[in-house]
C-alpha cells in the first residue's frame, strides 16, 4: 500500500530541499522528499563554487539572483529552528567580469539591463581596472563590470540548512530512489522506489539534477539535460593578494576567488564529454587552469595546489538555462526543476518559491518565469544568456 502526499519531490539537493521549505511555508501539509544519498557524495551542491551574482543578461536570472542573494544574506534567520541557525559564511566582496575589445559591447549592453533591474554596478575601463587592481594583467582588457554587492558562500551549509529546516517543519525524507512512475490518464498516480515501497503525490517535482532526464523519460518527457564534469581547485600562493579581492570571471569561464588562506580557481571545459565521470584530470589544471590564472594574475605563477576535485553540472544542452515548471504533453501533475548549468545553488531560494507558487496558486506570482519553461524545449527555441556564462 502506498502512502499519499500532497507533493513528492524527487531529489533532495539544494533545489529539492529549498522547494520543500517553501512548500511548507506556503501551507502545503504533506511534503515528501526522495533522496538516495543523504551524504550527498555525488551531488552537485557540495562541489559548487558557491558564487552568487546578479551579473546576468536575462531579467529572470537577475530577478532570481536579487531575491536569492538577499535570502542568503539572512539565511540563518530564514531556516533557524530549535537553536540551529547555520552560518553560510557569506562573503560580499563582489563579482568582477572582465573582457577584451571583442566582448566590451556585450558587457556594456548587459550592464544596462542590470542597471534597469536595480543592480548596483560599476563600469571600469582599462585605466580604472589598472588603478584599482594593479596586481592583475590588464593590457588585453577593454572593460570590467563590478557588482560590489555580490559574493559567495559555503554550499554545504546552504544544503544542510534547507534540509534541516524542511525536516523540522514536518517534511518526510525517504532514503530511497525513484525507479518508476506510473501514469493513468494524464496524471502520475504512483511512484515506485528501489526498496519496493510506493508513494503517491498530488504533485510530483523532478529535482533530480543530473539524473532528471532519466526520471522524466519514465513519463515520456524528453529533457535536454546531461551531466557535465567540471573541476574545482584550491591553491595557495607565496604572496597573498589584497583581502578585498573580488571574484574574477572572464569570457573563457575562468574563475578566481579568495577562499580561506588561499584561492578557489576553475575553468569550465565546455566540450567535456557528457556523462557521470567524477575522475580528476590533473593535466587540466597543469596545462590549462594554472597558465590561465598566471596569465591573468602574476602572483599565480608561484602556487601550491592543495586540493582538486570533480563535480557535475546538470547542463541544459538547449541554452544553458534552467527548465522550470510543467511539461506540455507530459503528466499534468509533473513539474521539473533542472538544467541549471552551474546556477542552481545561487537561484535555489527563488526556484523553491516559484515552484511553491505553481503548486499552490497554479502560476508564478513573485517573478514571472514562464520563459524558463519546457515550452521552449518543444519549440526548439533557446533562451540564452549573452556574454559571460
Amino acid at each position: 500500500m502506498s502512502i499519499q502526499h500532497d507533493v513528492v519531490i524527487i531529489g533532495g539537493g539544494a533545489i529539492g530541499c529549498a522547494t520543500a521549505v517553501f512548500l511548507r511555508a506556503a501551507g502545503v501539509p504533506r511534503v515528501c522528499v526522495i533522496e538516495p544519498d543523504p551524504t550527498y557524495a555525488k551531488a552537485a551542491t557540495p562541489m559548487a563554487t558557491g558564487g552568487c551574482r546578479r551579473l546576468f543578461a536575462l531579467p529572470e536570472n537577475i530577478r532570481m539572483s536579487q531575491f536569492s542573494i538577499e535570502y542568503y544574506k539572512n539565511f540563518a534567520q530564514h531556516v533557524a529552528v530549535d537553536g540551529y541557525a547555520p552560518d553560510v559564511q557569506w562573503k560580499e566582496r563582489g563579482y568582477l567580469f572582465i573582457g577584451g575589445p571583442q566582448h566590451a559591447d556585450v558587457l556594456e549592453q548587459n550592464a544596462r539591463v542590470q542597471e534597469a533591474e536595480g543592480v548596483k554596478i560599476e563600469l571600469l575601463d582599462r585605466a580604472a581596472i589598472a588603478a584599482r587592481y594593479p596586481w592583475m594583467r590588464n593590457d588585453d582588457l577593454a572593460l570590467g563590470v563590478l557588482s560590489p554587492e555580490d559574493g559567495w558562500l559555503d554550499p554545504n551549509s546552504v544544503l544542510q540548512g534547507f534540509r534541516h529546516k524542511a525536516q523540522a517543519t514536518g517534511v518526510t525524507f525517504l532514503r530511497d530512489r525513484a525507479v518508476d512512475l506510473y501514469v493513468r490518464g494524464r496524471r502520475i498516480v504512483e511512484i515506485e522506489l528501489a526498496s519496493g515501497a510506493r508513494v503517491r503525490g498530488d504533485h510530483v517535482v523532478n529535482a533530480a539534477g543530473c539524473w532528471s532526464a532519466s526520471i522524466a523519460k519514465l513519463v515520456g518527457v524528453d529533457l535536454p539535460v546531461n551531466p557535465m564534469r567540471r573541476f574545482e581547485h584550491y591553491v595557495e600562493l607565496a604572496h597573498e593578494l589584497p583581502a578585498d579581492m573580488p571574484l574574477i570571471k572572464d569570457p573563457d569561464r575562468l574563475i578566481i576567488r579568495p577562499e580561506g588562506k588561499g584561492y578557489a580557481v576553475g575553468l569550465v571545459k565546455s566540450d567535456e564529454p557528457r556523462g557521470f565521470n567524477f575522475e580528476v584530470e590533473p593535466s587540466w589544471f597543469q596545462d590549462v587552469v594554472w597558465p590561465a590564472c598566471a596569465a591573468r594574475v602574476k602572483a599565480f605563477e608561484e602556487l601550491k595546489l592543495v586540493r582538486e576535485w570533480a563535480g557535475l553540472y546538470d547542463e541544459c544542452e538547449l541554452d544553458g538555462n534552467m527548465i522550470l515548471g510543467h511539461c506540455e504533453g507530459g503528466p499534468e501533475n509533473f513539474l521539473v526543476a533542472c538544467g541549471f548549468s552551474g546556477h542552481g545553488l545561487m537561484h535555489a531560494p527563488a526556484v523553491g518559491r516559484g515552484l511553491a507558487e505553481l503548486v499552490v496558486r497554479g502560476r508564478f506570482e513573485s517573478i514571472e518565469l514562464t520563459r524558463m519553461g519546457y515550452q521552449r524545449v518543444i519549440e526548439d527555441n533557446p533562451y540564452r544568456e549573452r556574454g559571460i556564462l
